[in-house]
């Protein structure tokens, strides 16, 4: 006897997921010629049942949806840091950005004050501009004198004949 190889396979249980020795585990065949292998009554019984594997806490299915027992094996997989990268922007080159970020904030800080008092003049010079308009015009109405009729007259309306009675 030389180099003695057993040719026996070793099987996992269809419903526990243990290994299955050979000479061990009960054989069961179903209807539609399907064969189940169990390690032991208990793992066959329980699948006659048609109970759930993942829901039994000694099964190898139960243990692997959980999470248990892999604390050593499997080390965790190291999560890769994004590089952020600089990009120019939509009317701003890199070399802007850049420079930009380099300014002191007070520097920054200086010039956004400068560019809000701009806006500022220019707002109150353009309210000027209004107040002088409507002045001339309503000047010009003023020396109109205004035809009083109601809203229905200006809606369309027949004109209401006057009482003359009083």
């Amino acid at each position: 006897m030389r180099n003695y190889v057993p040719s026996a396979r070793i099987e996992l249980c269809n419903f526990s997921g243990f290994k299955i020795y050979p000479g061990h585990g009960k054989l069961f065949v179903r209807g539609d010629s399907r064969v189940f292998r169990f390690i032991n009554g208990k793992s066959e019984s329980y699948f006659m049942q048609r109970l759930k594997p993942s829901k039994l806490d000694w099964t190898v299915v139960f243990r692997r949806l959980h999470k248990k027992g892999i604390t050593e094996e499997v080390a965790r997989k190291k999560t890769r840091r994004t590089v952020k990268a600089q990009r120019a922007v939509v009317g701003a080159s890199l070399d802007a950005i850049k420079a930009k970020r380099a300014q002191k904030p007070e520097v920054r800080a200086a010039q956004r004050q400068q560019a809000l008092r701009q806006v500022k003049e220019k707002k109150q010079a353009d309210e000027q501009k209004k107040k002088v308009e409507k002045a001339k015009s309503s000047s010009t109405r003023a020396a109109q004198p205004k035809a009083k009729f109601s809203k229905q007259a200006a809606k369309g309306a027949a004109v209401k004949p006057q009482a003359t009675s009083r």
